[in-house]
Formats: C-alpha cells, structure tokens, sequence
C-alpha cells in the first residue's frame, strides 16, 4: 500500500511537472478591429501607427488572408469556442441567439488536460461562461466608460475605461492564477466596437488631422445586386448623433463628462454652423469616425503593450503562445460603410499575429487561407491534447512552425445569416479562393449572384458573374461551393433567420425598417 501510494504522488507530481512545461496561451481579441489600422499591415491611409500590436508581428507571423465564417460579433465567438460553423453550433445572430454551453468547447477540453483559464472582457454569448476557472465578462456589448462587470456570476461595477480595467484585471488574474497549471487567457476587449468611444486621455489624440478617404467611400453600387445598394449601415444614412459625437454620453462621471464637453463641443459648434449636406456631411463624419476609432484603437495599442510587457516582467514570455486577433474585419469607410457583415475583404478578412518563441519565426509572413474556425483545434494542438473529429477546422500550428502542407486548403465557405435588422444586410453565402468570390443573396426578396474578381477588381466595386469571359470559372466555383456545403453539412437552401435565430420564409411586418431610422439612438448591436 505504502509503494502504491508513493508511486501515485510520484506520477501525480509528474503530471503537474509535464503539464506546467506546456506552453501558456494569450489570446489578446478585439472587437471590430480592422486590418487597415494596424500599421505593420501597411494600409496605404496610414491611419494610425501601433508599436503595441506591431510588435508581436514583428517577433512572430502576421497572417495576411485570416477569414471568418459569419462576419459579426456573437457567431464568430461562438465559431471560435467550438471550432464549428455558426449552422453547427446553433449560433446564427446577435441579440436573440444564447450560447448552447453545454455543447463540447476547446477551453472545457483544456480544463480537462490540465490548464487553468479564465475568459474577461467582452463575452457576448447570452450565457455563462463554462470551462473556465474564473470569468469576468462585459454584459452584452458593455460599456466604454465606467463599465459593469459580471464577475464569476457576480455584478460589479468599475469606474474607468472599459480597455484598461479588461486590462487590468487580466493582469491581476496572471498575477494570482494557479502557477502549477499551464493557463489559457482569452482577453477580449470591446474596443473598437460602435460607437467607439474614446479615453479621455485621448481625445485630440491626432491634432485635427485630416484622413485620407478610402477610394469607394463614394461607391454607387452601379451594377450590382439590389442586395448590395440597399442596405443600413452607411455613413451617409445611418450615423446617428452618438456615432458623432454630437451627444454626450450618459454614463461619464463629471470629470469625464467635462474633459469630454471641452473637447467635442467646440468642434460640434463649428459643424452645425456649417449646415453640411450631401457628400460634404459625408466627409466630414468620416473625419469624425476616424478620430473616435483610431483612438479607441490607439488605447488597445498600449493595453497590449502593457501585457507583453507583463509577460517580459514576469519571465512568461518564452513559454507563452501569444495571438492577437479580432471577430471580424471592418469597414472603415470602404463602400461608404461602416460595420461589417459582408463577404467583402475589409469584413471577410480579420486581423492575425502570433508569437511562439523558438517556434514561430520572426517577423515573418504567411499568406495562406487561414481561419478564426481553426482557433480551437490549433489551441488544443498547442497544448498537445488531440482534436476531436468533429470541429471543422484545422490546427495552425504546422504554420506556425514554417512548414508548407501540400494539402493545405485552397478555398474557403463563408455564410450570413442576420436579416432584416440591424443593418439590412440580405443574408448571403460563397466561396472564396485566393482570387475570386462567388456568393449567393438569397431571399426574401433577391435572388442574385456577384462573381468578385480581386486580381482584376482589388476594391471590389464590379460583378463578372455575366461576363462570357467568366462563364467557366463561375462554372467551376459553383461546384466548389456545392463541395464545400456538403463538407461543412450545411442544408441548402438555408433556413431564413431574423435578428435572433427563429426561421422564417418572407419578411415579417414586425421587422421592417421603421421610418427615420438612424436618426436616434440605435440598440446595441
């Protein structure tokens, strides 16, 4: 009996040695951060330079075509949660679908193997977090300024920037966690979400800079499909007095509320004596829009900082796998948009760092199809534990690694679903190759294809789907869609879905865009 139990301290005190030795995972997450305002993407606008963020590509990979399979918030995490297509996990739209968490994830998988985790910021699933040793989740979108929290089931409520208190509580966390496991931290800030509300310390932060428009932000839409041109979520129609700023919000303390008042209302004074209209107005909230998310983005810059450094302080920094990326991509006045939702590049592709040291070679860059879908096997890869048969995508790691899988994929499914509101986006599915997109805006009232040609039309502004020209590649696609359907076991024709999860097969009364929509204050989104 004596030797027995020696023998299982000892192989329980091997397992905790074995399990310690294993890499450490920060999984740095934003909201609606956009490629084109991270300068080591090098966007041609130049919009804002972040040492922060540039950092982890340049001691490790930047992922040039990271795709999403359902281009809004609560899916993506969902997507990112089980490593399964929104049509596979149940989790279609944003406000009225809740999480089904008693459904196998990678963190409940991680738990199992060892690994301490915690999960703090923006959740946006509609339930609780399960699979983690300690939660501290924003409900719903959350607040920027003074936000509250829900921490391990527990209201509390925190006064300061939403960014540095996700911060600072994810350092706390590393600070007190179990140091016998390995850890998993998912740190999600809800920057830059709508309606990017900047820090304080930050207002001014570009000196009245005047941003480079983005070819399209006058794009006609000529050509294309109805689906495409009557849509709600244009700078043009829908930027309400709160995207401008032209409202102050309700939750500051009087500090912050008179920071902010200096600031903006000098500069609301000069606009409304301007009595803007047409694409004057236009250019000028575009201007506005670029100062409120670039410094909303400038603060999640040095909230990333202050994490690698931790690291660095701590000695974690070697053995600790550290991704930085978002839910989605985002229009930053490309199509006269903001928002996301679309196949198109600026939402389909989502920013992708990673910094493995002694793994992933410095500053460099791969340019394969990868996606937020492969999160939860390259998690678990990472952590040496095997991937269930189930989860639809494919570990990173041989990537990250510097290696070259022949086999690797060469095309990649996209669907949305939420229609009509908020944005009226039709729902939409295709298929994208390293060239072109192929995608179908179905029902209720459009039927259309866009065939997108990105070698011969990098903005995206024109449809080949009717050109003869194409006639055998759109052949070709429609095949390769029809493959990938059936790989990913999604029914065709797709349920219809309003703005929760409940199907329908035309568009309900009760859902109509109302009129003078965009005027006021919208829901959150």
């Amino acid at each position: 009996m004596k030797s027995l139990l020696s023998l299982l301290t000892f192989l329980s005190f091997a397992s905790a040695l074995c399990a310690a030795d294993r890499p450490n995972i920060l999984f740095l997450f934003c909201d609606d951060l956009a490629s084109q305002v991270i300068s080591s993407y090098g966007e041609k606008r130049k919009l804002l330079e972040t040492p922060g963020i540039d950092r982890i590509a340049k001691e490790g990979i930047r992922f040039n075509r990271c795709l999403v399979t359902n281009s809004i918030c609560g899916p993506m995490r969902a997507v990112i949660q089980t490593g399964k297509y929104s049509h596979q996990n149940g989790f279609y739209n944003n406000s009225n679908s809740t999480f089904d968490s008693s459904q196998q994830t990678f963190p409940k998988l991680l738990q199992k193997a060892g690994y301490t985790n915690a999960v703090i910021g923006k959740w946006h699933l509609m339930s609780d977090p399960v699979g983690y040793d300690y939660w501290n989740v924003l409900p719903g979108q959350g607040a920027y300024y003074n936000p509250a929290m829900i921490e391990n089931g527990k209201n509390v409520k925190h006064e300061g920037y939403v960014t540095d208190i996700v911060t600072d509580l994810g350092l706390e966390w590393l600070k007190n966690r179990d140091k016998s496991k390995p850890f998993m931290l998912m740190l999600q800030h809800k920057a830059p979400h709508r309606e990017w509300e900047p820090p304080i310390r930050h207002l001014g932060h570009d000196n009245d800079r005047v941003y480079e428009e983005p070819a399209t932000l006058f794009d006609t839409f000529e050509g294309r499909s109805k689906a495409v041109s009557d849509h709600d979520m244009g700078i043009d129609r829908t930027f309400t007095e709160r995207d401008a700023k032209l409202v102050t919000p309700g939750n500051l303390t009087p500090d912050q509320r008179k920071y902010w008042n200096e600031y903006y209302e000098p500069r609301n004074a000069k606009f409304r004596e301007a009595n803007l209209t047409g694409k004057e107005l236009i250019k000028w909230r575009y201007q506005r829009y670029m100062h409120d998310y670039t410094a909303c983005v400038k603060a999640v810059d040095e909230n990333i900082k202050r994490t690698l450094d931790y690291l660095d302080k701590e000695g974690l920094a070697e053995n600790t796998v550290v991704i930085l990326s978002s839910d989605q991509g985002f229009y930053l006045g490309e199509h006269g948009w903001f928002d996301k939702r679309w196949i198109f590049e600026e939402s389909l592709s989502t920013p992708f760092l990673v910094r493995w040291p002694g793994v992933a070679k410095p500053g460099t860059t791969n340019n394969k199809i990868v996606s937020l879908l492969d999160l939860a096997q390259t998690f678990l890869d990472i952590a040496g534990e095997p991937q269930p048969s189930d989860m639809q995508g494919r570990s990173l790691v041989p990537l990250f690694k510097g290696e070259d899988p022949a086999d690797w994929r060469k095309s990649f499914y996209y669907h949305y679903y939420e229609f009509p509101v908020p944005h009226r986006v039709r729902p939409h599915y295709g298929v994208i190759t390293d060239r072109y997109k192929l995608v179908n805006y179905y029902k209720p009232d459009v039927d259309d294809w866009d065939l997108l040609d990105r070698q011969t039309d990098p903005l995206e502004t024109k449809n080949f789907y009717a050109d003869p020209a194409y006639a055998d590649t759109v052949k070709e696609l429609k095949a390769e869609l029809a493959r990938l359907q059936t790989e990913v076991k999604e029914v065709i024709p797709p349920p219809r879905f309003t703005h929760g999860n409940k199907a329908f097969d035309g568009e309900p009364e009760s859902e109509q865009p109302k009129k003078g929509k965009g005027k006021g204050k919208k829901k959150a989104e």
